[in-house]
This record gives structure tokens, C-alpha cells and sequence, in this order.
């Protein structure tokens, strides 16, 4: 296989994306309706399906969420409505004084095969939300999340530092070893 299509436009995914697997990233700009839930899995599951159905390729896409302790686990999956609605600072606030700043970051990726099959990989990452958002790399969320053993916001990391714990990273890696078994 020499190109994987990934449903996204986002040039900052398709670049890791690209960088880890090893092969062709192509990004594509269809747009579907998204399920709501807290279930990662059962968000990124349905539109894999989704997608397929209308690209009728292999394809994979990914489900981002970070949850907050503090919050009792939200926004979750819910992270880019939060993001687009307050900000990285907004969020950053949504915790202001309280002490348990953990968190963690997860992505969820599904490809579908060939035959219509769901393949689910998941990658997660422990870290804490900062105290206000640091640095101007990577994208999202990127300058408010400092993973666990580090004391930079993944918006302060150069990208294959940034991989070294990215949640991402983790999922694709076990993606391209499936690819590498499977076809």
C-alpha cells in the first residue's frame, strides 16, 4: 500500500499522519453529520462508516477527545466544541483554582479495509492542563496539554518531540503495524 485516504482536511494531521505511517496521506473534504456521544470508539466507529459509504475506499479517521479530571471526565469527545466555543484560554479557565489539573488525551482511529471492516486503534496520553495556554506549535488544544514526565504544553514541542507522547503517534503507530501485517 502505497497511500492511505484519512478523512480530514487538516494539513497538521495529515502531516503527522504522513510522517509516522511512512506512506501517502491523502485528506479528504467530504463532511458528514457526526453522531454525539462520550464513546469515543462509538463516535469514530460511525463515521468510519459513514465516510466509507460515500468514498467507498479504504479510509481511515479519528476521533480526538481530552478529558478533564476535574470536570468528571468532560469535554471529552466533546473538546472541539469546547475549544471553538471558549478558547484555550476559556478552557483553561473552565478549571481555574481547582487543584486537580490531570487529564488525558485520546485518540481513536478506525480504518476500514477493503471489505467494509472496522479495525479500531486507540492511543492515550496522561498528562495536566496548564495554568494558561504555552507556545505556538502543533494545533487545537496543542498549548494547554503538558504530557505526564514533561513540563512543556505540546504547543511548546517541535513535532517529532511533540510524537514522542502524542496520543495520535501512539494510535497510528499501531495502525501502520496492522497495515504493514495486513496488506
Amino acid at each position: 500500500m502505497k497511500k492511505i485516504y484519512f478523512a480530514t482536511t487538516n494539513q497538521g494531521k495529515l502531516k503527522e499522519a504522513e510522517s509516522i505511517l511512512g506512506i501517502k496521506v491523502i485528506g479528504t473534504p467530504l463532511e458528514i453529520e457526526e453522531i454525539q456521544s462520550l464513546e469515543a470508539v462509538k463516535v469514530a466507529t460511525q463515521k468510519a462508516k459513514d465516510y466509507f459509504k460515500i468514498l467507498k475506499k479504504p479510509i481511515f479517521v479519528e476521533d480526538m477527545a481530552l478529558s478533564f479530571s476535574a470536570l468528571k471526565g468532560f469535554p471529552g469527545t466533546y473538546i472541539k466544541d469546547f475549544l471553538d466555543t471558549f478558547g484555550n484560554k476559556g478552557l483553561v479557565e473552565l478549571i481555574k483554582g481547582n487543584k486537580d489539573r490531570t487529564s488525558y488525551a485520546q485518540t481513536t482511529i478506525v480504518y476500514i479495509d477493503r471489505e467494509g471492516l472496522e479495525h479500531v486503534f486507540t492511543g492515550i496520553v496522561k498528562g495536566k492542563i496548564s495554568d494558561k495556554p504555552k507556545g505556538d506549535k502543533g494545533f487545537g488544544w496543542d498549548p494547554i496539554f503538558i504530557p505526564e514526565g514533561e513540563n512543556k504544553t505540546f504547543g511548546e514541542m517541535e513535532l517529532n518531540e511533540k510524537n514522542k507522547y502524542s496520543m495520535r503517534a501512539k494510535a497510528l503507530k499501531k495502525l501502520s503495524s496492522w497495515l504493514n501485517k495486513n496488506t
